[in-house]
């Protein structure tokens, strides 16, 4: 039990809606005799659910903290243990009535909350028993009382539908990775106790960080100080903030290729890529080109996506298919058919895989409007009709074919740097 959470609503960022919620509930508790005067009833319980890293454990603190509550929290792998879980949920709720008003937290409830039947393993019988005496616990006490039990969840599809009833959780709250916003609020959260250069800007950061959870972005700032150290600066600089994206997104920093025939093919392929992207109306704008190799990859194009918006228009998608075909376009041009290599295979792999949705899912393809989910419905003639040239690749090709300079400025701009900025790509 933590009596003071010392955490309060303005510790969390990015999350605005679901902060929103919960400050009704804290008025509520704060403030009880206001509602039960007109005859409201509070929820027992709240479901938080999103993805790892959103802030859904800082939440539920940030509630016992604005009301001044002591703060049970506790796992729930931790309710499920051989011939004790159901005591424990019965120990648990002892105390946490004996402390009321408060807040109890319970942690990935989908540990003990799934689906009948749906566990892994052996352990069902202890489990469902764990659940039986959880669903009694909350339905023994009134929604009055000042008790509220926050669980948190990303994995709200397969919970036991008892546990959603009315008088359970029957207050569903979502806490999902912030957008643009909301990242430019948790950059300046976590950046308060860190020392930046003057053209460090948290707004940039925010745009190229499309997909980051708060703890991502906290995770970010820590790994850019712990770079300045090491290189034994007093302030992060753009160098430190661009490394450690880097590092986050693809991985460990590898070894550069000292071959020049590999390292001149390798950037011809990372080029093409960020030519075809930057002449295709739709497609997001290059931010970087880099021949460093991390994780997996010998070399990297970056993109930074104009906004978070999650509806993809299908100009965009041809776009990302166009983009990706970068890589083959260029090999074809500069060594010619038969020098064709195995290196992006990784990429269409990827495109075969949006062509079809486009074709099976989205219906964009010349069959019409149509969804062809049903396999019954599938057939290589339906998804090769999509895989045909397109009126945009073959604007790009003349694109390609009739500026002289975009041709010859590819081995300038790529072998003396191992880097390349998006501004002085698109300068070329």
């Amino acid at each position: 039990m933590e009596p003071n959470t010392g955490v309060t609503f303005d510790d969390v960022a990015g999350v605005d809606e679901a902060k929103q919620d919960f400050m009704e509930v804290v008025e509520f508790l704060k403030k009880p005799e206001r509602f039960t005067a007109v005859g409201a009833r509070i929820s027992k319980g709240v479901l938080l659910v999103g993805p790892p890293g959103t802030g859904k454990t800082l939440l539920a603190k940030a509630i016992a903290g604005e009301a001044g509550f002591p703060f049970f929290s506790i796992s729930g792998s931790e309710f499920v243990e051989m011939f004790v879980g159901a005591s424990r949920v019965r120990d648990l709720f002892k105390k946490v009535k004996e402390n009321a008003p408060c807040i109890f937290f319970v942690d990935e409830i989908d540990d003990v909350g799934r689906q009948r039947g749906t566990s892994i393993g052996g352990g069902n019988d202890e489990r469902e028993q764990t659940l039986n005496q959880l669903l009694t616990e909350m339905d023994g006490f009134e929604g009055n009382t000042g008790i509220i039990v926050v669980a948190a969840t990303n994995r709200a599809d397969i919970l036991y539908s008892a546990l959603l009833r009315p008088g359970r959780f029957d207050r569903q709250v979502s806490v999902d990775v912030p957008n643009i916003h909301g990242r430019a609020k948790v950059l300046k959260v976590h950046s308060s106790n860190k020392k930046f250069d003057a053209d460090v800007s948290l707004d940039v950061i925010a745009m190229r960080t499309p997909g980051f959870s708060g703890a991502d972005l906290a995770n970010l700032l820590n790994e850019a100080t712990i770079l300045a150290g090491h290189r034994g600066r007093t302030a992060i600089s753009p160098k430190e903030i661009d490394d450690s994206i880097d590092r986050i997104v693809a991985g460990m920093e590898g070894t550069v290729m000292i071959d020049r025939k590999s390292k001149s093919l390798l950037a011809y392929h990372e080029v093409g890529h960020a030519i075809c992207g930057t002449l295709t109306p739709g497609h997001d704008v290059v931010q970087k080109v880099t021949l460093v190799p991390r994780g997996q990859a010998r070399g990297l194009t970056w993109f930074i996506p104009s906004d978070d918006s999650t509806l993809i228009s299908k100009q965009q998608l041809f776009a990302r298919i166009v983009g990706g075909l970068g890589e083959r376009a260029a090999e074809e041009i500069f060594f010619a058919e038969p020098e064709v290599t195995t290196g992006e295979a990784g990429d269409l792999q990827q495109i075969t895989g949006l062509a079809k949705q486009m074709v099976v899912t989205f219906g964009m393809s010349e069959i019409g409007p149509w969804s062809l989910m049903d396999s019954s419905t599938h057939s290589a003639d339906m998804i090769m009709r999509m895989m045909a040239r397109n009126s945009m690749s073959e604007r790009l090709a003349e694109d390609i074919d009739s500026e002289d300079d975009i041709r010859s400025c590819i081995p300038d701009c790529t072998l003396p740097h191992q880097n390349q900025s998006g501004g002085n790509g698109q300068d070329h």
